[in-house]
């Protein structure tokens, strides 16, 4: 199935290796909304919780796109980002991207494997949704331990709406979005065929039940576009 640039999949089989990463940035940046306006706020809240010989983690840094900003937005700064990225295709790409940077480093790892040091800011741009739920919880605790008193977490997801009403209000727009971006219906289709069971967002409420069973009391939003939210919780 042609899911539009270049990408193909199958049913039920959504995957971000293979030949994807070369067309990643380009294919995310179209098929969601306000995606590098939400780079830039990123970047900019992060000037609240880095300081020198802060640690950063990006959870699910794919390419290194988000990750370099960070790091040359604070490049006036001592401070050390760490991308952590599972497929070995995107880290290839994102090492490739940020090699002239000596404060960035990516682990080809799955964040329940890690060992995360204390740390003043994690990021989480449209990642958590992939994650089994399952699991899911444990991701946001060690998120939490890892964080310094004060430390920030920093989550963007596509979300659930609160009722079916509203989750067929937001499907109606996110469809003519996608179709706006130059797709067309076959390509929205398959790519909707191919993220069934592997793209699994929660509601709202759902993100912020996990923040606060982590331990998280101070959370905000700070982005929503239709489906997709931005979250910011401090330790």
């Amino acid at each position: 199935m042609k899911t539009g640039d270049k990408i193909s999949t199958l049913n039920a089989n959504w995957s971000f290796s293979g030949d994807v990463p070369k067309n990643f940035d380009n294919h995310v940046s179209k098929s969601v909304p306000l995606y590098v306006e939400g780079h830039d706020l990123i970047c900019r809240l992060s000037d609240f919780f880095i300081s020198d010989k802060s640690k950063c983690y990006e959870i699910g840094s794919s390419t290194g796109e988000l990750t370099k900003k960070i790091a040359l937005h604070n490049n006036h700064k001592e401070i050390k980002v760490t991308g952590i990225e599972p497929i070995h295709e995107m880290v290839e790409v994102a090492s490739q991207k940020c090699k002239e940077n000596s404060n960035i480093s990516f682990l080809t790892e799955d964040i329940l494997n890690v060992e995360l040091e204390k740390s003043d800011l994690i990021v989480s741009y449209y990642t958590i949704q992939f994650i089994k739920p399952r699991v899911r919880q444990l991701v946001f605790n060690k998120i939490y331990e890892s964080l310094n008193w004060g430390g920030a977490f920093i989550l963007f997801e596509k979300v659930r709406a609160c009722d079916a009403r509203f989750q067929d209000i937001m499907t109606a727009l996110y469809t003519d979005y996608k179709l706006e971006q130059g797709y067309n219906e076959k390509e929205i289709l398959s790519k909707t065929r191919s993220l069934k069971g592997v793209l699994e967002p929660f509601s709202t409420q759902g993100n912020l039940d996990l923040l606060k069973r982590a331990g998280f009391v101070d959370i905000t939003s700070v982005m929503k576009y239709v489906s997709f939210e931005g979250f910011l919780a401090i330790k």
